[in-house]
């Protein structure tokens, strides 16, 4: 469980209060296409706004390089948040520097302030104290609420808690609390299930796994190294040779825990148009390739699912871009959804697989944060979490 401080044990009250949130939503055509992470924010907000706190909100959006990119104003999510809250919402053209201490200083308690792009600054992301003091000097309180950063050390959330008493928020509280007791204190059997392309990713977190789980299932094109590594042809299937060793190696530490596909979907061209056909688990044929997991595999999994207590889910079961590839990741949320365990879904495609089937509100846990949930599930320490006050 979390043993940092949280907003709840600082004194907020008729205080300016600098908010890290995770602000960095998928923009479509220069509209918000999904608001999850705003929407996961407004506890905090919402807390601090009924506090009589003046609300100062920091984040990032995209990858602008350290430099001022129109495409990647926070302005947007200032107008979209303006329409959640009924507090008044205004944007600051900038996070630090003149404009941001007079915006800073003019905003009422009660009333919210949207700062520009943190990433607009290259200080942000080597942590620069100097940008770190200057953030901080906008307010008399530092909460971090992004959890989806919190294996960064930025200047935003790491380098500011140096200078402010320094809490976790709501989501930040929340995030910790599912991810830790899944690991720590999880009711069994346990299972995993991580999918994506790529196994050299994810070999800190299969090795952290494999003591603590009942079950690792392994789908996506990582799954493909596994096969490889035993032997089989892959024809033009994703596969890094590179990893081949430690996948036998994870598979005879795992003493039968990893389960992979039983059969698979080929295809005869990456292409969500091609040819494809349903093959048991063997040699895939000169220039096919596996690009997601069959019925069997399905069936097989799913029987495991449906004896489990805890469920933990990271990443596709094929590749989940392409619709004709999508089926087995979309039909491996369905089987997740209907459970009565405690599921707990990783950030990225996984979260938008079960969003898109429309099933968010049959899990318990969505993670707003791919890369940190990984690194607490690797076992690693998150920075963001790292810097703030303990209880």
């Amino acid at each position: 469980m979390l043993n940092k401080k949280t907003v709840r044990d600082l004194d907020v009250k008729g205080k300016k209060v600098l908010v890290r949130v995770d602000f960095n939503v998928p923009l479509k055509d220069g509209m918000i296409s999904d608001d999850t992470r705003i929407k996961a924010a407004l506890p905090t907000i919402e807390y601090l706004i009924d506090e009589g706190s003046a609300v100062i909100l920091a984040s990032h959006l995209g990858r602008p390089g350290g430099e001022v990119n129109p495409e990647f104003s926070l302005k947007i999510v200032a107008t979209y948040l303006d329409n959640l809250l009924d507090a008044k919402v205004f944007f600051c053209e900038d996070c630090i520097g003149e404009k941001a201490k007079k915006a800073a200083q003019a905003i009422s308690y009660g009333e919210v302030l949207v700062l520009e792009n943190t990433r607009f600054h290259s200080g942000e992301k080597i942590n620069d104290p100097s940008m770190s003091k200057e953030l901080a000097s906008l307010a008399e309180v530092y909460i971090n609420d992004a959890f989806g950063t919190a294996h960064r050390a930025h200047a935003s959330n790491v380098g500011v808690a140096d200078y402010l008493p320094a809490a976790a928020g709501f989501l930040l509280e929340k995030e910790i609390n599912y991810l830790d007791n899944a690991i720590a204190n999880p009711e069994r059997p346990f299972i995993a299930i991580l999918g994506g392309a790529k196994v050299g990713g994810k070999i800190k977190l299969i090795n952290n796994l494999i003591d603590k789980v009942d079950y690792i299932l392994i789908g996506g094109g990582m799954a493909n190294t596994f096969f490889a590594a035993q032997g089989y042809k892959m024809g033009d299937s994703l596969v890094e040779d590179e990893a081949k060793e430690i996948a036998n190696k994870l598979l005879d530490k795992a003493m039968g825990k990893i389960v992979l596909p039983a059969d698979v979907v080929i295809a005869d061209e990456y292409s969500d148009d091609a040819k494809t056909q349903i093959i048991k688990v063997g040699d895939v044929p000169d220039n096919w390739r596996i690009l997601d997991i069959g019925p069997d595999t399905l069936e097989l999994f799913g029987k495991i699912i449906n004896n489990s207590k805890t469920i933990v889910w990271n990443g596709p079961m094929g590749v989940f871009e392409f619709p004709s590839f999508a089926e087995g990741t979309f039909k491996l949320a369905e089987k997740i959804s209907e459970t009565k365990a405690i599921t707990i879904v990783g950030g990225g495609d996984s979260a938008a697989a079960i969003k898109k089937a429309g099933l968010s509100e049959k899990i318990t846990h969505i993670s707003t944060g791919g890369g940190a949930s990984m690194q607490m599930l690797e076992g690693a320490k998150l920075p963001g979490l790292e810097a703030l006050e303990n209880k």
